[in-house]
């Protein structure tokens, strides 16, 4: 019976794999999951969610596939506000003495 290493994640997959930009990338990939949920929620096609978002179909379909290198957090959180979302941002002292301070998407 063989043992198989592992290898304990991070916490974000982007920077185990060594993408540049890592937290940023994390952080967008959940924004794009929270805008994802609520399309399907709402029932809104790609069509309809590039007219209220302000661009186009593909890059939608893009955006939903995981290429949103192209859209900055900022626009991100324009398109939840889109979706009558509010968008909170909290900032406050980090607590944790394990990890270092990050960004978070709740």
């Amino acid at each position: 019976m063989s043992r198989r290493g592992y290898e304990t994640s991070s916490g974000n997959v982007f920077k185990d794999l060594g993408v540049p930009h890592a937290e940023e990338h994390l952080v967008k990939a959940q924004l794009v999951f929270k805008i994802d949920t609520l399309m399907k929620a709402r029932r809104l096609t790609q069509v309809e969610a590039a007219a209220l978002f302000g661009i186009r179909q593909p890059d939608v379909s893009k955006m939903l596939r995981g290429e949103f290198r192209q859209f900055s957090v900022e626009r991100l959180l324009r398109f939840l506000v889109a979706l009558d979302q509010d968008v909170e941002i909290v900032i406050r002292p980090h607590s944790g003495r394990r990890n270092a301070p990050a960004l978070h998407v709740s």
